[in-house]
C-alpha cells in the first residue's frame, strides 16, 4: 500500500502522523511510503530521516494525495485536506466529528474511508489510540492551570501547591477517566487540594485506593459541581463519551460564583467542551476571560509538547497502521472489531452511531 504523511496544518500543530522508526516498519513490511518535504520538522526530523528510513519525499500535500492510497495524520483534515479526499482515500487521525458538523458533512461529500483514532477500542472497553493524548492532555492541564493562576497571566495569584503556613490551590477534577487521573497525578506532585468528581461509584473506589489519602473523591451530582465550582482555584474538564459530544457539566450561572482570577482548563474542548462558557481557542491565542474567569481551551493541546506527543501516538497507532496497510481498510475491519469500531465515515455515510446522533445526521452501519 502506498501510506502518504502530509505536513499537519492546523494553528501551531508540530506533530507528525508517523516518526522515522515507524517508516521504516512500514517500508520493511513492503509498504511505500510518501511523506511531504519538512513534515517532521516540528519535532526535529529532517527529511533525510526519512529517506533513511525508506520514505520517498514530495514537494507538497498534494503530491501526497495524489499519490498515496492510505494517508495518516494527527489532527482532523482541513477544509483545504478534505478537499484533496477521494473515494479511494483510507483516512486514519483524530476526527472528533461530534463537534465538527462541517468536517463530517465534507467527509461524507468525499466518498473516502474515514477511521478516527479516539473511537478505535480495546478488550478492556477502553480507547488505545486517545489514552496517549489524554496522558498527555491531563498532565498539560496542571501545567497551563498553574501558569494562568499566575497574577500576571490575569489569574488569582495563587501557588499551586501553597507554601507552609499558606494553604495549597483547590483543584476539581471533573471526570476520573485517563486524562483526569493524570492531571490528579501531577496535582497531587505539586502538592494542591485535589478532588476527583464522577457519576461511577466504581471508579471512585478504584481511584480512593490508587490515591490513597492523597485525592479526595466525589459523586459527580450537579449540586457537587457547583460547590466544587465555585470554592476551586483551577478546574479540569476530563470528561469523555466516546464519539458524542461532551455534556455541558458547568454552567454560566455555575460561574459566576466562581473568585475572580480562577481558571478553567478543558481538555474536553475537541468534543465541544464541558463547559457552556467554553469555546475552542489556538496556542497563537490560548485564553479568554468570562465572568472574570479565565478559560483555556486550546484544541490540540499535545501539540505544544510535539515531540513526546508524537512518539507517544505512533507508539499506540503502528500496530493499526501496519494491520491496515497489510490487509486493507475492509480487510483490517474484518479481522479487527475494535479497529471497525473506529469506522466513523465510508462511501458517504456516517458509520458510527454517537457521531450520527450528536450531529443530528443518518446512521448506516457498516456491512462487515
Amino acid at each position: 500500500m502506498r501510506v502518504g504523511v502530509p505536513k499537519e496544518i492546523k494553528n501551531h500543530e508540530y506533530r507528525v502522523g508517523l516518526t522515522p522508526p515507524s517508516v521504516t516498519e512500514l517500508t520493511a513490511a513492503g509498504h511505500e511510503v510518501i511523506v511531504q518535504t519538512g513534515a517532521g520538522l516540528g519535532i526535529d526530523f529532517e527529511d533525510s530521516d526519512y529517506i533513511e528510513a525508506g520514505a520517498r519525499i514530495v514537494a507538497d500535500a498534494q503530491t501526497v494525495f495524489a499519490e498515496s492510497d492510505m494517508i495518516v495524520k494527527v489532527k482532523e483534515p482541513q477544509p483545504q485536506e478534505v478537499a484533496m479526499l477521494e473515494p479511494r482515500h483510507l483516512l486514519f487521525t483524530y476526527l472528533h466529528l461530534a463537534a465538527d458538523k462541517p468536517q463530517a458533512e465534507g467527509l461524507i461529500k468525499s466518498g473516502a474511508t474515514c477511521i478516527a483514532y479516539e473511537t478505535v477500542t480495546a478488550n478492556d472497553r477502553s480507547l488505545p489510540l486517545l489514552k496517549p493524548m489524554s496522558e498527555v492532555a491531563g498532565r498539560m492541564s496542571i501545567q497551563v492551570g498553574a501558569h494562568y493562576l499566575e497574577k500576571e497571566q490575569g489569574g488569582r495569584g495563587v501557588l499551586l501547591g501553597g507554601v507552609p503556613g499558606v494553604a495549597p490551590a483547590r483543584v476539581a477534577i471533573l471526570g476520573g477517566g485517563v486524562s483526569g487521573v493524570n492531571a490528579a497525578q501531577m496535582a497531587v506532585g505539586m502538592r494542591a487540594d485535589v478532588t476527583i468528581y464522577d457519576i461511577s461509584n466504581a471508579r471512585l473506589a478504584e481511584l480512593d485506593m490508587f490515591f490513597s489519602s492523597q485525592i479526595k473523591t466525589a459523586y459527580a451530582s450537579k449540586a457537587a459541581i457547583a460547590s466544587a465550582v465555585k470554592n476551586a482555584h483551577l478546574v479540569i474538564g476530563a470528561v469523555l463519551v466516546p464519539g458524542a459530544a461532551a455534556p455541558k457539566l458547568v454552567t454560566r450561572e455555575m460561574l459566576k460564583t466562581m473568585k475572580r482570577g480562577s481558571v478553567l482548563v478543558d481538555i474536553a474542548i475537541d468534543q465541544g467542551g464541558c463547559f457552556e462558557t467554553s469555546h475552542a481557542t489556538t496556542h497563537d491565542n490560548p485564553v479568554f476571560e468570562v465572568d472574570g474567569v479565565i478559560h483555556y481551551c486550546v484544541a490540540n493541546m499535545p501539540g505544544a509538547v510535539a515531540r513526546t506527543s508524537t512518539f507517544a501516538l505512533n507508539n499506540a497507532t503502528l500496530p493499526f497502521v501496519l494491520k491496515l496497510a497489510n490487509l486493507g481498510a475492509e480487510g483490517a475491519m474484518k479481522a479487527d472489531h475494535h479497529l471497525a469500531n473506529g469506522l466513523n465515515v465510508s462511501a458517504g455515510k456516517i458509520r458510527h452511531q454517537a457521531v450520527a446522533d450528536a450531529l443530528d445526521l443518518p446512521f448506516e452501519a457498516w456491512a462487515a
